[in-house]
């Protein structure tokens, strides 16, 4: 039987081989029971020693020290990675300007689907990505060296003289990423709390949005004094300088990142407790203990029973798909008509507006707790940008709608990532299974979307702006789905109704003050 003792202790007993689960008010009180749930052997949650010593002051003051501590040690690091991680994907789309397509004489759709192929492999890695991080717990060392990897696959891309050398390297490419993205996300919620998460998220994908900035104008530069250099043609330099870059960033890495909370030594003793007790108070279990309680056919099987996993799967999908844009950006800008210099430098600005709208976005929500809002408007100013763009050919209009699409989109979608760890919170095998499925299955879109952008498609791109604007209203639907869902479990919990999946009863935080998902 479970009880919850009024203090800081959770106490979980069983009599026989079939548990019983009492249910927990927020008195402490029993008020129902569920028979034929799996017994848990005896188990006390409660703060470490060195926690429950401290006074409110000291412990406030601690976790501020601790949190200073985390920020500046894994944030930047993670930050830089991510920006060499969407440079080397995406360069392709500046490469196109800077001529590969002479060089490896691509005809038809061969540009589009080596844009596009890399996303195959992305997808296929994902999952078992992070269920292997999850298992190994050791971030620290897998994703700086899957980012060696991935840099000398991008620097030998400059090597191709055809398309198939083309082809191979950028399925290769998609298919030693596909650990990054999905692999942080995880990694960033084994560190920060619930309330913390929204922000560090947004944090975190600045890096994609600032990359978007600067290679525009690493391109621009490359394409304007690199361009025969040595016998090579700008696009080949720019492979190779991008590719070399990320290898030494990913060098520098081995020695920066942090494990999991319990298996970092750089924190103190009294940190580290404080480090792993705060994860346990805000989502009541422990959250990452070792390599032999992470299992990867437990993690799968609740991601894939949890219908919150599949709507938040829309949501996600509908906005990536929505965003597709960003892919084929200094294609879309050079239907301004432009010289190819000035083409790849005005593709930074609407990065840079995305850069600034995501921070104060995140930052409000997590402020204020909220998330649905802070996705769905965001997302009502892309469909206007969308029409707008597929309606005119005025060349102040478009800038105005390009400027509008990528904030639009990614301002809202660092808050529904967020969204996902804070729907699904534990256990850690199931939020790593979860994350990287629905990242996975969100990245489709960038295998269809590349033919939407073929240039017998310009200037208006007006199938892909007209798919760009459903998408984008499917997440919202998405996103209003979920918000039901979210705040009839809320009502479930507020009247003692066991839920499936949530912290029914639990620890300090968790469990006396009322677990509620965020809405």
């Amino acid at each position: 039987m479970a009880t919850y003792d009024g203090g800081d202790k959770l106490h979980v007993e069983s009599d026989s081989d079939k548990g019983v689960v009492q249910e927990i008010d927020s008195h402490g009180k029993g008020s129902s029971t569920l028979p034929d749930v799996a017994a848990a052997p005896t188990r006390v949650f409660e703060a470490p020693e060195s926690v429950r010593n401290m006074t409110p002051e000291q412990r406030l003051e601690t976790e501020n020290r601790l949190r200073r501590k985390i920020d500046i040690r894994l944030m930047p690091m993670i930050v830089i990675m991510y920006i060499m991680n969407y440079l080397d994907r995406n360069n392709i789309a500046a490469a196109k300007l800077a001529g590969i397509l002479e060089d490896l004489h691509l005809k038809g759709p061969e540009f589009q689907t080596s844009v596009s192929i890399l996303f195959v492999g992305y997808l296929l890695m994902q999952v078992p990505s992070n269920l292997f991080l999850n298992k190994i717990g050791k971030p620290a060392i897998y994703l700086p060296a899957c980012m060696v990897v991935w840099g000398i696959i991008s620097a030998a891309t400059a090597a191709c003289q055809n398309y198939g050398g083309l082809i191979a390297c950028r399925f290769m490419l998609g298919f030693v990423e596909a650990a990054y993205f999905p692999g942080c996300l995880f990694y960033l919620s084994c560190w920060y709390t619930r309330k913390e998460l929204g922000f560090r998220t947004a944090i975190f994908y600045s890096g994609a949005l600032i990359s978007g900035a600067f290679s525009g104008l690493i391109a621009a530069g490359i394409k304007a004094h690199m361009d025969g250099t040595k016998g090579l043609r700008a696009w080949r330099w720019l492979f190779i300088i991008e590719g070399a870059a990320t290898v030494v960033i990913a060098i520098l890495a081995f020695f920066c990142l942090p494990d999991f909370p319990k298996t970092t030594t750089w924190l103190t003793p009294e940190e580290r407790d404080l480090a792993v007790w705060r994860l346990e108070e805000d989502i009541g279990q422990e959250d990452w203990q070792d390599s032999q309680h992470q299992s990867f056919v437990q993690g799968l099987k609740l991601a894939f029973t949890d219908i919150k996993t599949y709507v938040l799967m829309f949501l996600l999908f509908g906005i990536v798909a929505s965003g597709t844009v960003t892919n084929f950006f200094p294609t879309v800008v050079a239907t301004l008509k432009y010289n190819n210099v000035n083409t790849l430098l005005l593709t930074a600005p609407p990065y840079v507006l995305a850069v600034i709208t995501t921070f104060l976005n995140s930052w409000h929500a997590d402020r204020t707790g909220e998330r649905f809002f802070h996705i769905v408007l965001p997302l009502c100013f892309a469909v206007f940008a969308y029409i707008l763009s597929a309606c005119t050919l005025n060349i102040a209009a478009r800038y105005v709608a390009m400027m509008l699409m990528v904030p639009g989109v990614y301002t809202g979608y660092v808050v529904a990532l967020a969204w996902i760890s804070n729907s699904l919170p534990r256990p850690p095998a199931k939020r790593a299974a979860a994350l990287a499925f629905i990242n996975a299955i969100s990245n489709c879109s960038s295998i269809y979307a590349s033919y939407m952008y073929a240039p017998s498609m310009g200037p208006r791109y007006l199938v892909a702006m007209i798919v760009n604007c459903c998408m984008a209203l499917m997440a919202m639907c998405a996103a209003v789905t979920l918000r039901i869902i979210l705040v009839r479990l809320n009502s479930k919990l507020e009247r003692g109704i066991y839920v499936e999946g949530a912290i029914n009863s639990g620890t300090t935080e968790a469990g006396k003050n009322g677990f509620r998902f965020r809405i």
